[in-house]
């Protein structure tokens, strides 16, 4: 093969396995390396070196450390063979970038821990709504709250929860546990056996995918019921 095919060799070339773009979609971006995430940047290498290792020798220079990494400046990464100015601008662009969000004050988000946590979080829209409504509370493995969404709206006497929806919004948004709320507009606490067996469903569906339903609180102006609380999951 000659230099001029060599040449023309990019990350689409290469083995399946060792693509980090198709990785990255297949898997996440946190199954790649920090090599193979700059490679993505970097795109494609020379024609003596892909781009993985280009991004290997580049890291290696810099100790294998992305804050040694940072401080490198696009007159020290063009030296590079097979690093161009454009290539240097993405990475000290995305390691700029990196920087910002670690600046970026992280706000506060709550623990839903004990059922009370969960109706606080819920009560305000759904205690007094004059219809049904299915909330979802996703949350991480610290039980911190990552977000709180409508799933569905209905009549008086009851709403539709689909439960395919509510796990793809679980693994979509990497929650390890849920808390299923919806309202009973007439005031009953008491769960319907149609809640009773959305329940079951749901908790028995989130096991096989790793998640935790850590309660289904059915909320009314009045109060709200625990299916926790109540031993009932």
């Amino acid at each position: 093969m000659g230099d001029r095919e060599e040449a023309r060799l990019s990350i689409r070339d290469w083995a399946a396995d060792d693509r980090p773009r198709e990785r990255l979609m297949a898997q996440g971006p946190a199954a790649l390396s920090d090599a193979e995430l700059i490679a993505i940047l970097i795109r494609s290498g020379s024609t003596k070196e892909s781009a993985l290792d280009l991004a290997k020798r580049i890291l290696s220079d810099a100790g294998n450390d992305l804050h040694r990494l940072a401080a490198m400046g696009i007159t020290d990464l063009v030296g590079y063979t097979g690093m161009g100015e454009a290539k240097a601008i993405s990475i000290v662009a995305a390691l700029e970038l990196g920087r910002r969000r670690r600046a970026t004050e992280v706000p506060d988000r709550p623990s839903i821990t004990s059922s009370a946590a969960a109706f606080d979080q819920v009560r305000g829209r759904l205690a007094e709504l004059p219809h049904e409504e299915f909330w979802l509370l996703l949350l991480d493995r610290g039980n911190r709250l990552i977000q709180s969404t409508s799933i569905s709206k209905g009549g008086l006497h009851g709403t539709v929860a689909d439960p395919k929806m509510i796990f793809k919004l679980a693994l979509d948004r990497r929650a390890s546990c849920m808390v299923l709320c919806h309202n009973h507009p007439s005031g009953q606490l008491r769960p319907s056996e149609e809640d009773i067996k959305l329940t079951r469903k749901l908790v028995d569906g989130a096991r096989l995918l790793d998640i935790v339903v850590q309660d289904h609180i059915i909320v009314a102006a009045t109060g709200y019921f625990s299916f926790a609380d109540n031993g009932m999951l």
